[in-house]
């Protein structure tokens, strides 16, 4: 009897312990405790002890509405299921927000997987006292709740439910409101009827409430009561709404329509679109608020609003030419530089809706005077967006020198790195010659850059541009700069030269291994620096398998196992130890 207890009194003296690192870690095994127990007295011992036990830090009372939502299985399944919901019911109520959120969504997993008369005995009553809770703590959490099991529900069930949530949407206390608000977005799971004569009134007064906190959460709403309804629906009953969310006075309210205008769009309709969205969409691109306008820029018409909503089969060319593109031109010399690095990210997937001749007219002088921003996260965002501009792009060039070569120059390094990966992206669109003439030696001098991730990525940077350019380039034009780095007096860039040669030999011919690689890798084995001879070692274990595969294996026994086994007695321990490890390698396969 003293062994079956153990269990439980082992986790009543941690739960209680002073200690919360050993309360948060005891919570944690409660499943490893379950098994233990069994189904039969984890039901009858360990879960009342649970719901008595709610009276901790919030670490551990989040640990515990987590645990509780995959802890069916340990209560003996879904037929007792409901066992969970007392000590899920009072987490709902707990004042820490993350803790009651947590508690819904365990909550809610486990009424998916209720029987009906479970749903009908346990889970509503316990939604009935959580939507009368005093505290609104309780009445907010009770706001997630209704959705997971409405279809379940019996029809008078159904009626009680859409009567309580409306009575949450009329709550006095704004939090509840704004959970209300939130949780609208589920009215796909009602029919129409009580859609239109129901919930759309509801939503309608949360559309208008005096707290923009709650005014911003009905766009979702609005979204899914637009894709419920039909065109001419939509049009007499949420027309007016959207347009005063489109200039409401809170500029977060704004904020929110603008970032979601690609799915206010798809939802709403070809003709509120064509009759009310253009004009709505250039009032938030001229927005007062920089926040407004720089979600705006992303969301622009023939960005992302074409590529997902179809909206250039809604909108001509002509009119995005006349009544989006002057809004653009205003947002390229913003006053605010995240506005023009959102733009300049989103600008260049204009260049296919509007073809050749339009591209080269109206998007490359913005371009041009985005390459210049004083900003190199706007100089950055366009550069590397530029593979969507097939046309026009040799107009750019000349601009994008001086660009590409500042952003390499930049005092911030991650800034050089980024311009680094995008440097194949753009070889790719110039053409050998411009990169040869103008880029070439600008990639070299990244090799000997200060910082190391700076150095990891350029030589990364030459294995792309040879899958680019191809195997021949890289012989002519690459691998010798880099044989001659190999003979540099600063041994950062001769260890940068392995790296370099190692990466390479993955993309390259067998002919360069043999003639180049190889021997440039054995000149460094006897280099004076211990980092740059171990580092010898684990390439050369890094280019056994390339040599077998190229038809190469007699250069292993010659010169490859000499190489290594002089390497093997070097008088420092880690130059022995990867030597040692290449030989084994070797000799193994």
């Amino acid at each position: 009897m003293a062994d079956d207890l153990y269990p439980i009194a082992v986790l009543i003296d941690e739960l209680k312990h002073e200690d919360l690192a050993l309360r948060l870690a005891a919570i944690k095994r409660i499943s490893t405790i379950a098994l233990a127990l069994g189904p039969e007295r984890t039901r009858e011992e360990l879960v009342p002890f649970l719901d008595e036990s709610i009276d901790d830090e919030d670490e551990v009372l989040l640990a515990l509405a987590e645990e509780l939502g995959s802890f069916v299985e340990f209560v003996g399944g879904a037929a007792f299921a409901h066992l969970l919901l007392a000590p899920l019911e009072t987490l709902s109520a707990v004042e820490e927000t993350v803790v009651r959120e947590k508690a819904v969504e365990s909550t809610s997993t486990i009424g998916q997987i209720l029987s009906p008369s479970q749903i009908e005995d346990f889970y509503i009553p316990m939604v009935n006292r959580l939507s009368k809770g005093d505290w609104f703590t309780s009445r907010t959490s009770a706001c997630g709740l209704y959705a997971p099991v409405y279809h379940s529900a019996s029809a008078k069930t159904q009626d009680d439910l859409r009567a309580l949530y409306g009575a949450l949407c009329k709550d006095e206390t704004p939090m509840v409101r704004r959970a209300a608000a939130t949780n609208l977005a589920h009215s796909e799971k009602l029919t129409k009827p009580h859609v239109v004569n129901e919930m759309f009134p509801l939503f309608s007064a949360l559309a208008q409430d005096e707290q923009d906190s709650v005014r911003l959460l009905t766009v979702e709403g609005l979204i899914s009561i637009a894709e419920i309804l039909t065109p001419e629906e939509t049009k007499s009953l949420l027309l007016i709404i959207l347009r005063n969310m489109c200039i409401d006075k809170s500029w977060r309210v704004r904020y929110m329509i603008a970032e979601r205008f690609v799915a206010v769009s798809k939802a709403v309709g070809a003709d509120i679109i064509k009759e009310d969205l253009i004009h709505a969409f250039v009032q938030v691109l001229k927005d007062n608020e920089a926040e407004v306008r720089t979600a705006a820029s992303t969301q622009s018409p023939g960005l992302k609003i074409v590529r997902k909503a179809r909206f250039s089969a809604i909108i001509d060319k002509e009119t995005v030419l006349r009544e989006i593109i002057p809004c653009i031109r205003e947002l390229v010399s913003d006053s605010s530089q995240h506005v023009r690095a959102a733009l300049a990210t989103e600008i260049s997937s204009l260049a296919p809706i509007l073809g050749k001749e339009q591209t080269i007219e109206h998007l490359l002088p913005l371009f041009l005077l985005l390459l210049k921003d004083d900003a190199s996260e706007v100089r950055l965002n366009i550069i590397s967006k530029l593979d969507k501009v097939n046309d026009g792009i040799e107009l750019l060039s000349q601009s994008l020198l001086p660009a590409i070569v500042e952003l390499a120059e930049d005092k911030q390094w991650r800034v050089r790195l980024a311009i680094i990966e995008n440097i194949p992206l753009l070889a790719s669109q110039l053409g050998v010659k411009f990169f040869d003439e103008k880029l070439g030696t600008l990639c070299m001098s990244w090799l000997g850059d200060c910082v190391y991730s700076i150095r990891e990525a350029a030589t990364v940077n030459l294995k792309k541009l040879t899958e680019v350019f191809g195997y021949d380039w890289a012989k002519q034009t690459i691998i010798p700069k880099v044989l001659i780095m190999g003979q540099h007096s600063n041994y950062l860039y001769r260890i940068t030269t392995i790296f370099a040669l190692s990466i390479l030999a993955t993309v390259v011919n067998g002919e360069v291994l043999k003639d180049l690689i190889i021997p440039t890798l054995n000149s460094l084995a006897v280099d004076p620096i211990p980092n740059i001879r171990f580092n010898v070692a684990k390439s050369l274990e890094k280019l056994i398998p390339l040599l077998r595969k190229n038809g190469l294996a007699a250069l292993l026994s010659d010169p490859i196992k000499p190489t290594l086994s002089k390497l093997c007695d070097d008088g420092d321990m880690d130059v022995r130890y990867f030597a040692g490890r290449a030989l084994t390698g070797l000799t193994a396969a």
